[in-house]
């Protein structure tokens, strides 16, 4: 349905619109030559749909889409068209593999697909790469993605790991921008701890993370030499650094990467091959290249409200807090983007530390906003 009015209103403005059937948001990002949209919830509950839009590759700017809403009230255009594309997924497939992938024979791994838009394409490309794939929640029905699987819950496939013989499980979500993974004993690794990995084995000298990003991924940058820029929370955030420092590679802890050589967008297939081509090279398993990250424990919370406006108390608290701390532990606040919750997050050196932070803090918003 969203599909069907999406495309109605571009074509009725004058667009020539093709349909390309289920694809990941990164095929759209890679094989929209002019502009893309894609209708997705992401990587959150099936009720939460929304439409990403890109311009020639590269996600739209807050710029752009203020000048985009003020044209929401114009009147219609004439000649639009919306026709069907066949192959759109064949041909992603065809780009991620020759520019992101290298021969993976015998590497063992299990793909949980999120019941999503990787269901067909990720298995696809690692059979082609010579792997033996145990791929799990690939029957998407409209209903299922993103519950009880994928990126966001990682149960399933840390579960299958601890069973089944494998060498690491990667989980995608439901649009295929964003990856986590498991390693040989179900144990979760994150976006952190992705990106540290690529960053030792690109090379790379500049690196883009966020507020979010693990303060032990921080410390290894430091002790290696690469230099880290820190960004808001989101990806437009972290691809607006890479561009202005002309960096390759940045990521969140939620598993969104991006690797620029070669690619506009955030693709979890893209980072989990590189992944995957990161160990094969070095001859390690994913237990021993995650453990060269030290990790300070975090804690969160996504806090109910009523608004997401974060009040003026609130933001002074977690100040003052952050202040007396000084740099031995943190606290964040913010708003999600996508569902009416406030994220705390707290960081310190033990995690009982950061279990009472967290609390401290949740319990305020909740007096303030909920």
């Amino acid at each position: 349905m969203l599909e069907e009015a999406l495309a109605a209103g571009l074509a009725a403005g004058g667009a020539d619109v093709v349909l390309g059937g289920v694809l990941p948001t990164p095929a759209v990002a890679l094989l929209a030559s002019d502009g893309g949209a894609v209708v997705s919830a992401s990587h959150n509950p099936p009720d939460y749909n929304g439409v990403k839009f890109f311009a020639r590759g590269w996600k739209l700017s807050d710029a752009d889409e203020v000048q985009i809403e003020a044209l929401l009230d114009a009147p219609a255009s004439d000649g639009g068209s919306v026709t069907a594309a066949e192959g759109l997924a064949e041909q992603y497939v065809d780009r991620v593999c020759e520019q992101f992938g290298r021969p993976l024979p015998g590497l063992r791994v299990a793909l949980d697909c999120a019941n999503g838009a990787m269901h067909a394409v990720a298995p696809e490309a690692f059979r082609r790469l010579g792997a033996e794939v145990t791929a799990l929640a690939t029957e998407p029905d409209g209903t299922n993605i993103n519950v009880g699987c994928g990126a966001t819950d990682l149960s399933l496939l840390s579960e299958v790991a601890r069973t089944e013989q494998i060498d690491i499980g990667i989980a995608f979500d439901g649009d295929g921008d964003r990856v986590l993974a498991v390693d040989a004993k179900g144990r979760g690794v994150d976006g952190d701890q992705i990106v540290a990995i690529l960053a030792l084995h690109l090379g790379v000298d500049v690196v883009a993370v966020t507020s979010m990003t693990n303060l032990g991924f921080h410390q290894l940058m430091d002790d290696r030499g690469i230099r880290v820029v820190t960004t808001d929370v989101g990806d437009r955030y972290v691809l607006e650094a890479l561009v202005r420092e002309g960096a390759t590679l940045g990521g969140e802890q939620s598993g969104h990467v991006l690797v620029l050589d070669g690619h506009t967008s955030g693709d979890g297939l893209a980072t989990a091959l590189l992944l995957c081509s990161a160990l094969a090279e070095s001859g390690r398993n994913l237990t021993d290249a995650a453990a060269v990250m030290p990790q300070w424990p975090q804690v969160k919370a996504n806090v109910p409200v009523r608004t997401k406006q974060v009040t003026a108390a609130v933001l002074e608290h977690v100040e003052e807090l952050n202040a007396g701390l000084d740099g031995r532990a943190r606290v964040l606040v913010r708003a999600s983007g996508t569902e009416p919750v406030i994220r705390v997050l707290a960081e310190a050196e033990s995690e009982e530390e950061a279990r009472r932070l967290c609390a401290t803090i949740a319990s305020l918003i909740e007096r303030e906003l909920g």
